[in-house]
């Protein structure tokens, strides 16, 4: 075991015996050959300290000394990938846990050593994610393998030399969330299926996320992160710099989006099940379903929906995110999960009074209640106009906002603070019972302490003047307070904005204890009380919000269309031009827009009004029959024609026959 914590020091960066380890040479090809022996006879002889020892040895080795360069190296390295594999697939009568834990870290440690291609990294991986389920030891090995990947992966930086290595391709990723999926419906199933004592117990283990959930979460944060964070050097002016910031954001919005294509269809399958697990609560016998149907939001919490969802919705409010692309492409999931929150919320909504009601109506009216059919509960739902009817959305200020100094206050202070709440007609001041300061020391001696608090109703200093406070009530001081002193009831403030102003102008006497010197802190909120304030709301709610607010922003994009491009900026006067606006323009079969070709079978108007609007007969835009030029030429009105000939001054002569 000692060497067991070398190797978890080891794992440290910030150690020195790091540096240590990676300075030593590689072991000899002969050393391995002979721990292989040991390991072999070990296994013959079913000697478990040896196996463990010899285990950790393993991972030790795998990590800082060795290197397969040489054919004889591969050999040895191939003889302890098939001892180490026998282990983890012995039978579980055959090896204890504890071994098979400490197999699945030597294999994660020499990872690179063992499968040093791509290739067959992903063969292992694909082996551990599809046999997981069937095979305990293979199950153990995906999870500290996608626990090592996830850890390395927050550490490491998009685009880095080791990112490939770390996030895995699209295929993988997919066997990860259909796990992860299939996790988070069992996860739920269970809240209908467990007997009582079962439920109390799965609810102390959430929100524990298991290792598929966490590489998804590390992989989803590595593109979010970097694809919102990510800035151009601004040192670097060269185009080959801009073109490779470019170049890293296209690359790191298309994982994105494919990404964010798979959770969303990973989340509309759980959603689907939570429903149907709802309605079967309701309709339910089950003598606890009051706890079950409030502890399926806790359960929910450690699924896909609270670990992933949650994230993904917020970050892709952000500007760089909020492209046509991500619209296009995610506007239909969205839909579909906001109509499923919204059902699954209302549906628990509507439990509420039935639950008010078991202890005061006869058991047998109560459970009828309960137990209605979808037909029927959905004529109740129409009386309810939605599932935010009643529940009073918290603002960001609700609780308020504190402003306090430093405890106690120290010589020569200043402090200064503007509180703004938009919206608010006026504002509430409550101080703490502890505010306390010096005022006005020791005149007679020429040194002048002050210190006490000015308030405006405004965003600075010269703003209108509320009052000023300051003091104590210790005797500390010629005046021990100022005016009345530190309020005890609340201060009403006029207007959104309050700024505090408090300043020691000199340092206070020796012999002050610090309760004289406390200093101030003061509540600040929109209303005289927060007693009806809702503290936050019920997770589905907040997530079908989340998700309506998302789907109003892409529908927004949806709806504005392309972005103006830098050719359409430059040339907006010319496609503002009437001259250019007159043309006859046809669409051609590849859907390419031309001029049309002349002649026109269609009379034009001799004069134009510049002023008025001008149409054309709607046969103009039929391509012409016959025979066609072999350039194309705009076709104007001969008012036009006639115009640009009288201001050219050219003169064309008829042709007589």
């Amino acid at each position: 075991m000692c060497i067991h914590q070398l190797n978890l020091l080891a794992a440290s960066n910030n150690l020195p015996i790091t540096n240590f380890l990676g300075k030593q040479h590689p072991i000899e090809a002969h050393h391995l050959s002979s721990i292989c022996d040991i390991m072999e006879k070990a296994m013959v002889n079913g000697d478990t300290c040896i196996i463990r020892c010899i285990l950790v040895v393993f991972q030790v080795v795998f990590k800082f000394f060795f290197s397969p360069q040489t054919e004889r190296n591969r050999d040895i390295v191939r003889r302890s990938g098939l001892l180490l594999w026998q282990l983890l697939m012995a039978p579980r009568d055959q090896i204890c846990s504890e071994i098979q834990k400490e197999v699945c870290l030597a294999i994660s440690s020499g990872l690179n050593i063992l499968y040093p291609g791509e290739a067959e990294i992903n063969n292992l991986l694909k082996l551990v994610l599809t046999e997981g389920e069937r095979n305990s030891g293979l199950s153990q090995l995906r999870d500290v393998i996608l626990t090592n990947l996830a850890e390395q992966l927050q550490n490491n930086r998009f685009g880095s030399e080791d990112d490939d290595h770390y996030r895995l391709n699209d295929e993988l990723l997919h066997y990860i969330l259909k796990i992860v999926v299939r996790e988070s419906c069992v996860l739920i199933t269970k809240c209908q299926t467990v007997s009582k004592d079962d439920f109390q117990r799965l609810l102390s283990t959430v929100p524990a996320a298991s290792s598929c959930l966490r590489y998804l979460m590390a992989v989803q944060n590595h593109l979010l992160s970097n694809t919102i964070l990510i800035k151009p050097d601004e040192n670097d002016d060269s185009d080959s710099s801009l073109q490779g910031e470019t170049l890293k954001v296209q690359e790191l919005k298309t994982s994105i989006l494919s990404l964010a294509t798979q959770i969303l269809t990973g989340c509309d399958e759980v959603l689907e099940m939570l429903q149907q697990v709802t309605t079967a609560l309701i309709n339910s016998d089950i003598a606890d379903r009051e706890q079950r149907l409030k502890g399926l939001e806790q359960i929910t919490k450690a699924t896909m929906l609270g670990h992933l969802l949650p994230v993904l919705l917020t970050s892709l409010m952000h500007p760089n995110l909020q492209t046509l692309t991500m619209a296009d492409a995610l506007m239909p999931q969205l839909v579909q999960l906001v109509l499923y929150t919204s059902q699954t919320a209302l549906l628990l909504k509507t439990q509420s009074p039935v639950f008010s009601e078991l202890n005061s109506s006869p058991s047998g009216v109560s459970e009828q209640k309960g137990k209605l059919l979808p037909d029927e509960r959905m004529l109740e739902e129409k009386e309810e106009p939605g599932f935010l009817t009643g529940l009073k959305i918290p603002a960001p200020w609700a609780a308020g906002k504190t402003v306090e100094t430093v405890h106690p206050v120290r010589d020569n202070y200043k402090f200064k603070e503007t509180v703004h709440i938009p919206g608010a007609r006026c504002l509430y001041l409550r101080f703490d019972n502890r505010c306390s300061s010096q005022y006005d020391y020791d005149k007679s001696n020429s040194v002048f302490y002050v210190l006490k608090l000015v308030i405006y109703a405004g965003p600075n200093t010269n703003s209108r003047k509320v009052a000023e406070y300051g003091g104590n009530t210790l005797g500390y001081g010629s005046r021990s307070v100022l005016g009345t002193g530190w309020p005890k009831d609340l201060v009403k403030v006029e207007g959104d904005t309050v700024t505090f102003s408090f300043e020691m102008r000199s340092g206070r006497e020796h012999n002050t204890p610090d309760k004289a010197m406390w200093g101030f802190a003061c509540t600040v909120r929109a209303q005289e009380s927060s007693e009806d304030v809702s503290g936050g709301l019920p997770f589905l709610v907040d997530l079908a919000l989340g998700l309506s607010v998302l789907a109003c922003s892409m529908l927004r994009i949806l709806y504005n269309g392309p972005e103006i491009t830098k050719d359409e900026e430059t040339c907006q006067e010319l496609l503002r031009s009437k001259l250019l606006q007159r043309c006859q323009w046809q669409v051609e079969a590849n859907g390419v827009i031309s001029p049309a070709l002349t002649p026109s079978p269609s009379p034009l108007p001799l004069t134009i009004d510049e002023d008025r609007e001008f149409t054309y007969p709607s046969d103009v835009l039929v391509p012409p029959v016959g025979h066609y030029f072999d350039l194309p030429r705009i076709r104007l009105p001969p008012g036009i024609m006639i115009k640009l000939r009288e201001i050219s001054g050219l003169v064309i002569c008829s042709m007589s026959a």
